[in-house]
Protein backbone atom coordinates (compact mmCIF):
# COMPACT_ATOMS: atom_id res chain seq x y z
CA UNK A 1 0.00 0.00 0.00
CA UNK A 2 2.91 2.32 0.65
CA UNK A 3 4.44 1.68 -2.62
CA UNK A 4 0.79 2.53 -4.49
CA UNK A 5 0.79 5.74 -2.45
CA UNK A 6 4.20 6.48 -3.07
CA UNK A 7 3.44 5.53 -6.90
CA UNK A 8 0.53 8.18 -7.00
CA UNK A 9 2.10 10.49 -6.17
CA UNK A 10 5.00 10.84 -8.22
CA UNK A 11 2.48 10.60 -11.18
CA UNK A 12 0.55 13.62 -9.91
CA UNK A 13 3.50 15.40 -9.52
CA UNK A 14 4.44 14.74 -12.61
CA UNK A 15 1.28 15.67 -14.21
CA UNK A 16 1.06 18.68 -12.27
CA UNK A 17 4.00 20.10 -13.21
CA UNK A 18 3.31 18.92 -17.26
CA UNK A 19 0.29 20.68 -17.31
CA UNK A 20 1.37 24.24 -15.56
CA UNK A 21 4.26 24.54 -17.94
CA UNK A 22 3.93 27.08 -20.22
CA UNK A 23 5.42 25.39 -23.26
CA UNK A 24 3.09 24.49 -25.97
CA UNK A 25 5.89 22.15 -27.75
CA UNK A 26 3.03 19.31 -26.69
CA UNK A 27 0.32 20.70 -28.53
CA UNK A 28 -1.37 17.67 -29.83
CA UNK A 29 -3.96 19.41 -31.29
CA UNK A 30 -2.33 20.21 -34.23
CA UNK A 31 -4.55 23.21 -34.87
CA UNK A 32 -4.11 26.17 -37.79
CA UNK A 33 -2.82 28.27 -35.45
CA UNK A 34 0.50 25.86 -34.79
CA UNK A 35 2.77 28.92 -35.58
CA UNK A 36 4.72 29.94 -32.31
CA UNK A 37 3.15 32.71 -29.92
CA UNK A 38 3.08 33.40 -26.52
CA UNK A 39 0.04 32.23 -24.84
CA UNK A 40 -0.31 35.42 -22.72
CA UNK A 41 -0.75 37.07 -26.02
CA UNK A 42 -3.92 35.75 -26.20
CA UNK A 43 -5.30 36.31 -22.57
CA UNK A 44 -4.24 39.98 -23.32
CA UNK A 45 -7.59 42.17 -23.82
CA UNK A 46 -5.41 44.92 -24.99
CA UNK A 47 -4.23 42.26 -27.97
CA UNK A 48 -7.47 40.70 -28.48
CA UNK A 49 -8.87 40.45 -32.24
CA UNK A 50 -11.74 42.38 -31.81
CA UNK A 51 -9.19 45.42 -30.54
CA UNK A 52 -7.18 44.92 -33.09
CA UNK A 53 -9.25 45.03 -35.95
CA UNK A 54 -10.58 48.12 -36.51
CA UNK A 55 -6.29 49.77 -36.73
CA UNK A 56 -5.07 46.94 -39.20
CA UNK A 57 -8.52 47.03 -41.15
CA UNK A 58 -8.02 50.83 -41.82
CA UNK A 59 -5.01 50.31 -42.40
CA UNK A 60 -5.24 47.88 -44.91
CA UNK A 61 -8.33 50.24 -46.98
CA UNK A 62 -11.09 48.03 -45.74
CA UNK A 63 -12.64 51.17 -44.38
CA UNK A 64 -16.64 49.82 -44.65
CA UNK A 65 -15.35 46.92 -42.33
CA UNK A 66 -13.65 49.02 -40.22
CA UNK A 67 -16.83 51.14 -39.73
CA UNK A 68 -18.72 47.54 -38.72
CA UNK A 69 -16.00 46.16 -35.73
CA UNK A 70 -17.88 48.08 -32.75
CA UNK A 71 -21.24 45.76 -33.84
CA UNK A 72 -18.76 42.52 -32.53
CA UNK A 73 -18.71 43.53 -29.24
CA UNK A 74 -22.31 42.88 -29.01
CA UNK A 75 -22.51 39.41 -30.93
CA UNK A 76 -21.70 36.69 -27.21
CA UNK A 77 -19.11 35.18 -29.77
CA UNK A 78 -16.83 37.27 -29.41
CA UNK A 79 -17.47 38.13 -25.79
CA UNK A 80 -16.40 34.91 -25.09
CA UNK A 81 -13.47 34.00 -27.64
CA UNK A 82 -10.37 35.98 -27.01
CA UNK A 83 -7.75 33.79 -29.27
CA UNK A 84 -6.61 34.51 -32.89
CA UNK A 85 -8.66 34.71 -35.48
CA UNK A 86 -8.97 35.32 -39.32
CA UNK A 87 -10.88 37.63 -41.21
CA UNK A 88 -11.35 36.93 -45.13
CA UNK A 89 -12.00 40.52 -45.94
CA UNK A 90 -14.12 41.61 -49.11
CA UNK A 91 -13.16 44.95 -50.72
CA UNK A 92 -15.09 48.32 -50.21
CA UNK A 93 -16.62 48.60 -53.72
CA UNK A 94 -17.73 44.61 -53.72
CA UNK A 95 -19.96 45.49 -50.49
CA UNK A 96 -21.04 48.45 -52.31
CA UNK A 97 -22.53 46.59 -54.87
CA UNK A 98 -25.27 44.78 -52.55
CA UNK A 99 -27.44 47.92 -51.18
CA UNK A 100 -29.37 45.29 -48.97
CA UNK A 101 -26.50 43.83 -47.12
CA UNK A 102 -25.89 44.75 -43.80
CA UNK A 103 -21.76 45.01 -43.12
CA UNK A 104 -21.58 44.14 -39.74
CA UNK A 105 -23.46 40.55 -40.48
CA UNK A 106 -21.12 40.23 -43.37
CA UNK A 107 -17.92 40.82 -40.86
CA UNK A 108 -19.24 38.54 -38.16
CA UNK A 109 -19.77 35.84 -40.87
CA UNK A 110 -16.29 36.31 -42.34
CA UNK A 111 -14.30 35.79 -39.48
CA UNK A 112 -12.91 32.25 -38.25
CA UNK A 113 -11.27 31.68 -34.88
CA UNK A 114 -7.86 30.26 -35.34
CA UNK A 115 -5.48 31.17 -37.55
CA UNK A 116 -5.42 30.05 -41.66
CA UNK A 117 -2.37 31.28 -43.29
CA UNK A 118 -2.99 30.75 -46.89
CA UNK A 119 -0.11 27.63 -46.62
CA UNK A 120 -2.11 26.54 -44.32
CA UNK A 121 -5.90 26.69 -46.37
CA UNK A 122 -3.56 25.03 -49.22
CA UNK A 123 -3.30 21.92 -47.35
CA UNK A 124 -7.07 21.70 -46.20
CA UNK A 125 -8.82 18.69 -48.22
CA UNK A 126 -11.16 20.26 -50.45
CA UNK A 127 -14.72 21.05 -49.34
CA UNK A 128 -13.41 21.55 -45.37
CA UNK A 129 -15.71 23.11 -43.70
CA UNK A 130 -14.94 25.66 -41.42
CA UNK A 131 -17.06 27.48 -38.20
CA UNK A 132 -17.24 31.15 -38.24
CA UNK A 133 -17.70 33.68 -35.16
CA UNK A 134 -21.64 33.33 -36.40
CA UNK A 135 -22.43 29.41 -34.47
CA UNK A 136 -23.99 27.14 -36.91
CA UNK A 137 -22.62 29.02 -40.07
CA UNK A 138 -19.69 27.09 -41.68
CA UNK A 139 -17.49 28.39 -44.66
CA UNK A 140 -16.78 26.10 -47.51
CA UNK A 141 -13.01 25.87 -48.50
CA UNK A 142 -12.22 24.65 -51.88
CA UNK A 143 -9.36 25.00 -53.91
CA UNK A 144 -8.28 24.51 -57.87
CA UNK A 145 -5.00 24.81 -59.79
CA UNK A 146 -3.96 27.37 -62.27
CA UNK A 147 -3.29 25.90 -65.45
CA UNK A 148 -0.56 28.35 -66.45
CA UNK A 149 1.09 28.92 -63.34
CA UNK A 150 0.36 25.80 -61.99
CA UNK A 151 -0.37 27.43 -58.62
CA UNK A 152 -3.32 26.71 -56.11
CA UNK A 153 -6.32 28.91 -55.71
CA UNK A 154 -7.94 28.77 -52.82
CA UNK A 155 -12.00 29.81 -52.79
CA UNK A 156 -14.03 30.72 -49.89
CA UNK A 157 -17.50 29.41 -50.46
CA UNK A 158 -17.03 30.47 -53.97
CA UNK A 159 -15.22 33.93 -54.08
CA UNK A 160 -11.67 33.63 -54.63
CA UNK A 161 -8.83 34.92 -52.24
CA UNK A 162 -7.35 37.67 -54.39
CA UNK A 163 -4.88 38.95 -51.65
CA UNK A 164 -3.46 36.55 -49.58
CA UNK A 165 -1.77 36.96 -46.41
CA UNK A 166 -2.59 40.80 -46.49
CA UNK A 167 -1.56 40.98 -42.67
CA UNK A 168 -0.47 38.41 -40.04
CA UNK A 169 0.80 39.03 -36.61
CA UNK A 170 0.13 35.53 -35.28
CA UNK A 171 -3.07 37.10 -33.88
CA UNK A 172 -4.92 38.06 -36.54
CA UNK A 173 -4.94 36.92 -40.04
CA UNK A 174 -6.56 39.19 -43.02
CA UNK A 175 -7.03 37.95 -46.38
CA UNK A 176 -8.76 39.87 -49.43
CA UNK A 177 -11.21 38.31 -51.52
CA UNK A 178 -11.91 38.84 -54.83
CA UNK A 179 -15.87 39.86 -54.18
CA UNK A 180 -17.87 38.98 -50.38
CA UNK A 181 -19.74 35.57 -49.61
CA UNK A 182 -23.71 35.55 -49.33
CA UNK A 183 -25.81 35.34 -45.79
CA UNK A 184 -24.74 31.98 -44.70
CA UNK A 185 -27.61 29.02 -44.54
CA UNK A 186 -27.85 27.38 -40.95
CA UNK A 187 -27.53 24.52 -42.89
CA UNK A 188 -24.04 25.31 -44.11
CA UNK A 189 -22.23 23.56 -41.89
CA UNK A 190 -24.23 20.32 -42.89
CA UNK A 191 -24.73 21.02 -46.62
CA UNK A 192 -22.51 21.72 -49.16
CA UNK A 193 -22.63 24.87 -49.97
CA UNK A 194 -23.53 25.83 -54.09
CA UNK A 195 -22.17 28.88 -55.68
CA UNK A 196 -22.59 30.37 -58.99
CA UNK A 197 -18.71 29.33 -59.43
CA UNK A 198 -18.51 26.89 -61.89
CA UNK A 199 -15.51 24.57 -61.28
CA UNK A 200 -13.64 22.69 -63.43
CA UNK A 201 -14.04 19.74 -62.05
CA UNK A 202 -16.77 17.45 -60.17
CA UNK A 203 -18.25 18.34 -56.40
CA UNK A 204 -17.04 16.03 -53.89
CA UNK A 205 -19.64 13.14 -52.20
CA UNK A 206 -22.36 14.52 -49.68
CA UNK A 207 -21.22 15.00 -46.76
CA UNK A 208 -21.73 12.19 -44.39
CA UNK A 209 -24.76 12.60 -41.77
CA UNK A 210 -22.56 11.55 -39.20
CA UNK A 211 -21.24 14.37 -36.72
CA UNK A 212 -17.88 15.43 -38.12
CA UNK A 213 -15.55 17.19 -35.21
CA UNK A 214 -15.50 20.87 -35.54
CA UNK A 215 -13.11 23.09 -35.98
CA UNK A 216 -14.53 25.49 -33.81
CA UNK A 217 -14.84 22.27 -30.92
CA UNK A 218 -11.03 22.02 -31.29
CA UNK A 219 -9.19 25.89 -30.98
CA UNK A 220 -12.12 25.60 -27.77
CA UNK A 221 -10.55 23.00 -26.32
CA UNK A 222 -7.06 24.49 -26.87
CA UNK A 223 -8.57 27.52 -25.30
CA UNK A 224 -9.53 25.72 -21.82
CA UNK A 225 -6.00 24.21 -21.79
CA UNK A 226 -4.48 27.34 -21.34
CA UNK A 227 -6.77 28.95 -19.51
CA UNK A 228 -7.10 25.82 -17.28
CA UNK A 229 -3.62 25.67 -16.96
CA UNK A 230 -2.83 29.07 -15.33
CA UNK A 231 -6.04 29.11 -13.46
CA UNK A 232 -5.47 26.29 -10.73
CA UNK A 233 -6.66 23.80 -12.95
CA UNK A 234 -3.63 22.45 -14.61
CA UNK A 235 -4.68 18.82 -13.90
CA UNK A 236 -7.90 18.74 -15.93
CA UNK A 237 -6.05 21.07 -18.35
CA UNK A 238 -3.80 18.09 -19.07
CA UNK A 239 -6.78 15.86 -18.43
CA UNK A 240 -8.33 17.56 -21.80
CA UNK A 241 -5.49 16.81 -23.93
CA UNK A 242 -5.42 13.37 -22.64
CA UNK A 243 -9.27 13.03 -23.21
CA UNK A 244 -8.79 15.33 -26.56
CA UNK A 245 -9.95 12.14 -29.24
CA UNK A 246 -12.86 11.87 -27.43
CA UNK A 247 -13.75 15.56 -26.60
CA UNK A 248 -12.99 17.07 -29.96
CA UNK A 249 -16.15 14.90 -31.14
CA UNK A 250 -18.49 16.71 -28.80
CA UNK A 251 -20.52 18.99 -30.07
CA UNK A 252 -20.31 21.15 -26.51
CA UNK A 253 -19.64 19.96 -22.93
CA UNK A 254 -19.69 20.53 -19.67
CA UNK A 255 -17.04 19.66 -17.12
CA UNK A 256 -17.18 19.85 -12.99
CA UNK A 257 -13.63 19.66 -11.69
CA UNK A 258 -11.84 20.31 -8.29
CA UNK A 259 -8.60 22.66 -8.01
CA UNK A 260 -5.22 21.33 -8.36
CA UNK A 261 -4.98 22.02 -4.49
CA UNK A 262 -7.81 20.04 -3.74
CA UNK A 263 -5.98 17.29 -5.53
CA UNK A 264 -3.03 17.26 -3.76
CA UNK A 265 -4.42 17.54 -0.09
CA UNK A 266 -6.80 14.47 -0.73
CA UNK A 267 -9.01 14.65 -3.89
CA UNK A 268 -7.11 12.11 -5.56
CA UNK A 269 -9.82 10.02 -7.20
CA UNK A 270 -10.92 12.92 -9.06
CA UNK A 271 -7.93 11.91 -11.56
CA UNK A 272 -9.35 8.45 -12.21
CA UNK A 273 -12.68 9.67 -12.45
CA UNK A 274 -12.44 12.55 -15.32
CA UNK A 275 -14.51 11.44 -17.57
CA UNK A 276 -17.08 10.48 -14.84
CA UNK A 277 -17.45 14.79 -14.04
CA UNK A 278 -17.91 15.46 -18.36
CA UNK A 279 -20.99 15.98 -19.69
CA UNK A 280 -21.35 15.69 -23.42
CA UNK A 281 -22.92 17.47 -25.65
CA UNK A 282 -24.41 19.78 -23.41
CA UNK A 283 -23.71 23.39 -22.32
CA UNK A 284 -24.65 24.26 -19.32
CA UNK A 285 -23.58 27.58 -17.38
CA UNK A 286 -24.76 27.88 -13.89
CA UNK A 287 -27.81 29.94 -15.04
CA UNK A 288 -28.86 26.91 -17.04
CA UNK A 289 -28.26 24.66 -13.71
CA UNK A 290 -30.42 26.59 -11.88
CA UNK A 291 -33.30 25.84 -13.65
CA UNK A 292 -33.03 22.24 -13.16
CA UNK A 293 -35.36 20.56 -11.01
CA UNK A 294 -34.33 18.48 -8.50
CA UNK A 295 -34.21 14.28 -9.80
CA UNK A 296 -32.89 16.08 -13.48
CA UNK A 297 -30.39 12.81 -14.73
CA UNK A 298 -27.51 13.76 -17.12
CA UNK A 299 -25.35 11.61 -18.65
CA UNK A 300 -21.58 11.69 -17.89
CA UNK A 301 -18.64 10.20 -20.68
CA UNK A 302 -17.93 7.17 -18.50
CA UNK A 303 -20.31 5.12 -20.28
CA UNK A 304 -23.42 4.15 -18.31
CA UNK A 305 -22.76 6.03 -15.20
CA UNK A 306 -25.08 9.09 -14.56
CA UNK A 307 -25.15 12.68 -12.78
CA UNK A 308 -28.24 13.57 -10.84
CA UNK A 309 -29.32 16.66 -9.29
CA UNK A 310 -30.34 15.75 -5.68
CA UNK A 311 -30.63 19.51 -4.83
CA UNK A 312 -32.20 22.09 -6.52
CA UNK A 313 -31.17 25.98 -6.75
CA UNK A 314 -28.48 28.14 -7.21
CA UNK A 315 -24.56 27.97 -6.75
CA UNK A 316 -25.28 28.11 -2.73
CA UNK A 317 -27.97 25.54 -2.44
CA UNK A 318 -27.85 22.86 -5.23
CA UNK A 319 -26.01 19.53 -4.82
CA UNK A 320 -25.19 17.52 -7.89
CA UNK A 321 -24.69 13.91 -6.53
CA UNK A 322 -25.22 15.65 -3.54
CA UNK A 323 -21.97 17.76 -3.56
CA UNK A 324 -21.78 21.70 -3.68
CA UNK A 325 -20.04 23.44 -6.06
CA UNK A 326 -17.60 25.58 -4.79
CA UNK A 327 -17.24 28.24 -7.93
CA UNK A 328 -19.28 28.21 -10.91
CA UNK A 329 -18.49 29.25 -14.58
CA UNK A 330 -14.70 29.49 -13.56
CA UNK A 331 -14.16 29.15 -17.36
CA UNK A 332 -16.40 30.03 -20.47
CA UNK A 333 -15.82 30.16 -24.19
CA UNK A 334 -18.25 28.83 -26.53
CA UNK A 335 -18.14 24.94 -26.40
CA UNK A 336 -16.58 24.30 -23.36
CA UNK A 337 -17.76 25.25 -19.48
CA UNK A 338 -16.00 24.44 -16.35
CA UNK A 339 -17.79 24.90 -12.54
CA UNK A 340 -15.51 23.57 -9.59
CA UNK A 341 -16.44 21.61 -6.72
CA UNK A 342 -15.27 21.22 -3.09
CA UNK A 343 -15.19 17.12 -3.51
CA UNK A 344 -15.18 15.10 -6.60
CA UNK A 345 -18.79 13.10 -7.42
CA UNK A 346 -19.16 9.90 -5.70
CA UNK A 347 -21.07 7.23 -7.36
CA UNK A 348 -24.71 6.89 -6.91
CA UNK A 349 -26.14 3.40 -6.65
CA UNK A 350 -28.57 2.32 -9.68
CA UNK A 351 -31.59 2.07 -6.92
CA UNK A 352 -30.95 5.44 -5.79
CA UNK A 353 -30.65 7.09 -9.80
CA UNK A 354 -34.13 4.91 -10.60
CA UNK A 355 -35.72 6.64 -7.67
CA UNK A 356 -34.71 10.10 -8.59
CA UNK A 357 -35.98 9.41 -12.21
CA UNK A 358 -39.09 7.88 -11.10
CA UNK A 359 -39.77 11.00 -8.70
CA UNK A 360 -39.79 8.93 -5.55
CA UNK A 361 -37.84 9.83 -2.51
CA UNK A 362 -34.77 7.45 -1.35
CA UNK A 363 -33.00 9.75 1.01
CA UNK A 364 -31.81 7.46 3.29
CA UNK A 365 -30.02 5.24 0.68
CA UNK A 366 -28.95 8.39 -1.50
CA UNK A 367 -27.29 10.10 1.58
CA UNK A 368 -25.59 6.68 2.37
CA UNK A 369 -24.32 6.10 -1.25
CA UNK A 370 -23.30 9.54 -0.99
CA UNK A 371 -21.03 9.03 2.12
CA UNK A 372 -19.43 6.24 1.47
CA UNK A 373 -18.22 7.73 -1.61
CA UNK A 374 -16.62 10.90 0.32
CA UNK A 375 -15.19 9.20 3.25
CA UNK A 376 -11.26 9.38 2.15
CA UNK A 377 -12.06 12.73 0.51
CA UNK A 378 -13.53 14.07 3.64
CA UNK A 379 -11.07 12.68 5.63
CA UNK A 380 -8.15 14.70 4.16
CA UNK A 381 -10.12 17.68 3.29
CA UNK A 382 -11.79 18.76 6.80
CA UNK A 383 -9.56 20.67 8.08
CA UNK A 384 -9.86 22.65 4.84
CA UNK A 385 -13.34 23.69 5.17
CA UNK A 386 -14.38 22.25 1.89
CA UNK A 387 -16.11 18.57 3.40
CA UNK A 388 -19.56 18.29 3.50
CA UNK A 389 -21.17 14.84 5.01
CA UNK A 390 -24.96 14.94 4.08
CA UNK A 391 -26.48 14.17 7.82
CA UNK A 392 -28.55 10.52 7.64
Amino acid sequence: MAIESLQLSILIAAIFFSATTTSMDEDLFASPQSQARRPELIRDDSLSPTSLLEPILSHLGFHDLTMAVPSLTDSPSFTTWNGPSTLFAPSDSSLKSCASCSVPRILSEHIVPGLFSFGYLQKLAFGTKVETMSPGHCLTVTSATHRVTNTTRIFIDGVEISRPDMFNNGIVVVHGLEGFIAPLSPFSCSIEKMTSLAFPFSLPPPVSSSFSPSPLMRLMLRDAVLRLRTSGFGILALAIKIKYPELVNLQNATIFTVDDFSIFTGAISYVNNVRFHIVPNRYLAMADLERLPAGTVLPSLEAGQYLAVTTAGGPATMRINYVRMKSPDVMRNQKVVVHSLFLPFPHLHPASLDGLINGQDHVEENVAAANQGMKDSCAALEENGGCEVIPP
